[in-house]
């Protein structure tokens, strides 16, 4: 009787154990690339304001801000529970701009920068919604999964947007 119910704590054990998946490689990797990518989306729309001529893409630069810099901190959060430390390998993930790219926004002002903005913006979007892709398909961590899927979903819809304001 006493080794069947061990027997059956031990079942219930390691079945709790697999129903709760700790996090994998890809999850690691979704959230070092994902956070210099956000970084880099909050560096560009920290440029809006002084350079665009344009309210709509000032709110749109408001709102990536407001979504992309509490993301940063949960990705942060969950790489040092996981243990795993920021290489920042994201810098040369998908959709990310080049120094060149930066300095000709630095530069631009009025119609053009908006017209450049919105072009590299949707470009950084697209590697974003990419990155949570491979995290959907790859990732374990339910957390991370979840993350994933509102960019999909967020990003999507300001591709979308972007798309729109560039006619």
């Amino acid at each position: 009787m006493k080794k069947s119910l061990i027997g059956a704590v031990v079942g219930m054990l390691v079945l709790s154990a697999c129903g709760s998946p700790s996090n994998t490689a890809a999850d690691v990797t979704f959230a070092q690339g994902m956070v210099p990518h956000h970084e880099q989306a909050l560096d560009m729309a920290k440029l809006v304001p002084s350079r665009s001529s344009d309210d709509k893409v000032r709110d749109l630069a408001q709102r990536i801000e407001k979504a992309q810099g509490p993301e940063i901190t949960q990705l942060n959060e969950w790489l040092a529970q996981w243990g795993a430390k920021q290489d920042h390998a994201g810098h040369d993930a998908a959709g990310m701009m080049g120094h060149d790219d930066m300095a000709a926004l630095e530069k631009a002002g009025g119609a053009e920068f908006d017209r450049l903005w919105l072009t590299m913006m949707i470009k950084h979007h697209e590697g974003a919604v990419e990155m949570a892709r491979t995290e959907l398909a790859q990732g374990q961590d339910e957390k991370a999964k979840k993350l994933a899927q509102a960019i999909v979903d967020g990003q999507q819809q300001e591709i979308t947007e972007m798309k729109g304001l560039l006619g």
